[in-house]
């Protein structure tokens, strides 16, 4: 995956948590957490899981993975803020 992909998958999974959390960051905090998202959803899918689903491209699945992860980090963020 190049750079552009990373960053498209990255705005729509932190736009998609942000809305599921209640919390939103701007364009560029949802790009940075959608991108940590997409590798938290990743590593949690595959290897704790088993699941075989990872962040392979520009497609639904990574889409979904990517936003798992983000709401991961969003709600251990969350903890970290109180």
């Amino acid at each position: 995956m190049n750079v552009l992909t990373w960053i498209i998958i990255g705005v729509i999974a932190g736009w998609l948590a942000s809305l599921i959390v209640k919390g939103g960051f701007g364009l560029l905090g949802n790009i940075i957490i959608g991108v940590i998202g997409a590798f938290v959803g990743g590593w949690l899918s595959t290897s704790l899981l088993g699941l075989p689903y990872d962040v392979t491209g520009l497609n639904l699945i990574s889409i979904i993975v990517a936003t798992g992860g983000a709401i991961v980090v969003l709600f251990i963020f969350s903890l970290f803020r109180r």
